[in-house]
């Protein structure tokens, strides 16, 4: 039998983490040694009890079938120590012992930027996360996130919009979607990138599971993105996981009061960079000017006057019809006017009725 397929039967054993992994191999010098141990054996060794010895012993019966169809779904199975597994988790004192990977790992050769935010977030948010996602993968930064909902997701799909890879690091087995509704995003990300988890096939969604997996999000980018995050939030736990790593830390500043603005406006005081465009994270790492994009605004040359002062009294904020009216001194009619006509163009869109934002997709 292959080593690897022993590690495979090692890493799939209920009950068995880095931390006992890290013990039999101490006991037994040798993934194969472990293989050919006896539960008496195994329990020998410390913290290791039946419960652990029993898992170790029951997947003898399975791991064949999963190693199988592991290969028929085309997932790699990476080990610790392997060409492919990324250096820059070897670092860490719990690294994973394998990666499952579906498409394609980062390039480790090229700058990544983790992107992660409130899983409610604003449309705010929303824009900020596809906008941000959208110019950084533009400019050559590979995105990385957790596919959950919200800025996850909407970064991830900036990425792909722009026909960029970008890469999710999942909180649940390698073939299993989580959230469902993400689905098409999932495949999306096979064509475009890639999907990447320390847990097998089938392994469902569990709480205790995504802060272990945010080290992994961390560990492999060189800054991590904070775009909306209440005060307490599992992206500030992927940022203290970042400030430990030697990462850099860059927030997006939100309103004052806003619950989704705290976290993020915590982490500027404790020393974030603010960011408040693409621009000032590609120049921390000395982008060349002519892959950053200056504004954020679509150039409204094209626009009649009445438009041009309708879409400069708009933003990410969603504002309804009758603030534009006081903000503009134009009529209803005149206001419905420029309305349907930057929408029809692409500038605009209507987040619920009445309410408008700005557009960059």
């Amino acid at each position: 039998m292959e080593e690897k397929e022993l590690w495979f039967w090692l890493v799939n054993a209920k009950g068995v983490g880095n931390k006992r992994i890290g013990m039999l191999l101490e006991h037994f010098g040798e993934v194969s040694a472990i293989y050919r141990a006896s539960s008496r054996e195994i329990m020998k060794v410390p913290e290791i009890g039946e419960h652990c010895a029993e898992g170790l012993l029951r997947e003898k019966a399975f791991f064949k079938r999963k190693y199988e169809r592991m290969n028929q779904l085309g997932i790699s199975f990476i080990l610790k120590g392997e060409e492919s597994y990324p250096e820059s988790l070897l670092v860490l004192p719990d690294a994973p012992v394998a990666l499952y990977v579906r498409g394609k790992m980062p390039d480790q050769r090229k700058k990544s930027l983790a992107i992660v935010g409130a899983r409610d977030c604003s449309e705010y948010g929303k824009e900020m996360a596809n906008w941000f996602g959208k110019e950084l993968s533009n400019a050559g930064m590979q995105i990385i996130s957790g596919m959950a909902r919200g800025i996850d997701g909407y970064a991830h799909q900036g990425a792909i919009e722009a026909g960029n890879p970008t890469y999710a690091v999942l909180g649940s087995g390698i073939d299993v979607c989580y959230p469902k509704e993400h689905e098409a995003l999932y495949d999306a990300m096979l064509r475009h990138g890639g999907v990447i988890s320390e847990y097998g096939l089938g392994v469902h969604a569990l709480a205790g599971q995504f802060p272990m997996r945010n080290r992994i999000i961390s560990g492999m980018c060189d800054g991590i993105l904070v775009i909306e995050a209440k005060e307490k939030s599992g992206s500030l736990i992927t940022a203290d996981m970042g400030l430990e790593q030697g990462k850099d830390i860059f927030s997006v500043p939100g309103r004052i009061g806003d619950r989704l603005s705290q976290g993020c406006n915590n982490l500027i005081k404790m020393g974030a960079y603010l960011v408040q465009d693409p621009s000032d994270i590609l120049e921390n790492y000395h982008f060349s000017d002519t892959s950053i994009k200056k504004d954020w605004k679509k150039n409204n040359y094209m626009l009649e006057t009445k438009e041009k002062i309708v879409y400069a009294n708009l933003s990410y904020n969603p504002k309804h019809i009758n603030e534009l009216i006081i903000d503009t001194n134009y009529s209803l009619n005149e206001i419905m006017e420029c309305l349907v006509s930057l929408e029809l163009k692409g500038y605009i869109r209507q987040t619920m009725k009445n309410y408008y934002i700005l557009c960059n997709y």
